[in-house]
């Protein structure tokens, strides 16, 4: 008897609802429907949600453009934490409104480290002499 495979990344159901979730949070912080002096002076991008497999948490990963000021934005979407809410459960039909929690992007800095690896001299070197070795043989190859 096959043995069912053990999932290891949410399920296409918590994928679906985090992006209309995402879409939701990305459209009430666009069109400036809260009230605050932070908010509104920053733009904030919402690159990714994720749901908890009950579907009552929503995790956002935020990050103000230009990434200034990320702990008062983040400050000031906790304050606004019940609105956003109310604001969500109205855009998204789900049985339960997820409760949000907001937590800064960090992929930003994530490719800016892998990139500074990959400009290192070191890796630079690496790579020039490994494309020597890459080059086709000339021979018969047996």
């Amino acid at each position: 008897m096959a043995q069912k495979p053990t999932s290891t990344g949410p399920s296409q159901r918590q994928q679906r609802v985090a992006e209309l979730v995402r879409h939701a949070l990305a459209e009430v912080l666009q069109r400036g429907d809260i009230q605050d002096p932070v908010l509104g002076t920053h733009v904030v991008t919402v690159p990714e949600v994720r749901m908890s497999p009950d579907l009552k948490l929503a995790t956002a990963y935020v990050m103000p453009l230009g990434g200034l000021d990320e702990a008062p934005v983040i400050a000031a979407l906790e304050r606004h934490r019940k609105v956003l809410r109310q604001e969500v459960a109205r855009r998204v039909n789900l049985k339960f409104a997820p409760e949000l929690r907001f937590r800064r992007d960090e992929t930003f800095d994530e490719a800016a480290r892998i990139d500074k690896l990959l400009r290192d001299e070191r890796v630079q070197r690496d790579l020039e002499s490994g494309s020597e070795d890459d080059e086709p043989e000339t021979g018969t190859g047996h």
